[in-house]
């Protein structure tokens, strides 16, 4: 069973919002029939005046009239938009555990939303980029969503290492513009659901990924986007440890990918 495909529904809306200082004037040069925006405006004009009689071995020659002219203009809409609706830039990092083995796994989750974020942008394939600390990279192509979505390429516990030397070089190449994002799964949330924490002096919460990011970053404020993916019936350490480590159900897969949609809602809000 395989997840739904995303719609870019939300982006389109996000980006239609009326503003206060958004004005529409539509310009026409000549006064036209009422036509649907989406439509071009055909002008049929007609030439009234018959062409000249002439005469040939005396007879006359019929008089023939020009066929009317068909003009087919657009209709012309100057929009003056005086606000910005480009999105703040980010930097998007999701924290999981390296290889097949560990692919689809709940403690990877972030892995999956960040993937399914991309498919959502329609961002390029993720590949390995050794200036971003080896991780897999992507961005948007979308210049009002300028995103970039990377996949850390170490074990949870050691992803702030990856992590600092992605934002070293994005930060370097956006001139410090932007903000640095981290996607991460959360134990006892529900399945799917989406929290943004985005306050400083904030701990871990017994999260080892965060806890790396949180000694590597040295002071870097960062968003974190946690994904719920439920909890074991049992507390046991070691019923836990099985549990975030076994793979996603089909069910499952669907619901933290689907989650992408509320994770794009929410980052789209973030201000500088």
């Amino acid at each position: 069973m395989t997840s739904p495909p995303i719609s870019r529904d939300t982006i389109s809306e996000w980006k239609s919002q009326p503003t206060d200082s958004r004005q529409e004037a539509v310009a026409t040069a000549t006064p036209t029939p009422s036509v649907r925006a989406d439509s071009p405006i055909s002008v049929a004009s007609a030439s009234s005046k018959p062409s000249t009689p002439k005469k040939k071995k005396n007879r006359r020659a019929k008089q023939q009239q020009s066929p009317p002219s068909r003009v087919d203009t657009p209709l012309s809409t100057a929009v003056n938009d005086d606000n910005d609706m480009t999105s703040l830039p980010l930097l998007i990092c999701s924290l999981g555990n390296p290889g097949a083995a560990y692919a689809n796994t709940l403690h990877s989750a972030g892995h999956n939303v960040v993937a399914a974020l991309a498919t959502l942008l329609q961002a390029g394939q993720f590949t390995k980029d050794r200036s971003y600390g080896n991780g897999s990279l992507t961005r948007s192509y979308d210049p009002e969503v300028p995103w970039t979505l990377w996949q850390s390429p170490g074990f949870m516990n050691e992803s702030g290492k990856g992590v600092s030397a992605a934002y070293r070089t994005w930060a370097r190449e956006n001139n410090m513009q932007g903000r640095l994002v981290v996607v991460h799964d959360e134990l006892e949330k529900p399945l799917g659901s989406v929290t943004i924490r985005d306050k400083e002096g904030l701990s871990a919460r017994g999260h080892n990924g965060l806890k790396s990011c949180l000694s590597s970053l040295a002071g870097v404020k960062f968003v974190r986007v946690g994904v719920g993916i439920g909890r074991p019936v049992s507390r046991a350490p070691d019923d836990v440890a099985r549990y975030v480590l076994k793979k996603m159900t089909p069910l499952e897969k669907q619901k933290i990918e689907g989650s992408a949609e509320d994770v794009l809602n929410k980052l789209l809000a973030i201000k500088g």
